[in-house]
């Protein structure tokens, strides 16, 4: 399988890039019937930094502001769609 992988420099703050990284996903879920067309169901990503030698996700911090190694993912297709029974009784 062959995999994508974009790498999007941001030279802005942590709460600018987390912003961009937002609206970033926002797009891709307000386009995923574009997405889904060319056969894309699931979107992984994460917020790294150059400085940070793990594969940090700036997205997902705890309450103490330890951040998490786990990446985000979106979704464009249903885990468990609803699934319509025409005709069955």
């Amino acid at each position: 399988m062959f995999r994508l992988h974009l790498d999007l420099p941001l030279k802005i703050s942590e709460t600018e890039s987390a912003e961009i990284t937002k609206a970033f996903v926002e797009f891709l879920t307000q386009n995923k019937d574009t997405l889904t067309s060319m056969g894309i169901a699931d979107i992984n990503y994460r917020l790294g930094h150059d400085d940070d030698r793990q594969k940090s996700n700036y997205m997902i911090k705890n309450h103490n502001g330890h951040v998490a190694n786990k990446k985000s993912r979106i979704h464009l297709i249903p885990q468990n769609p609803d699934v319509e029974y025409i005709g069955l009784e």
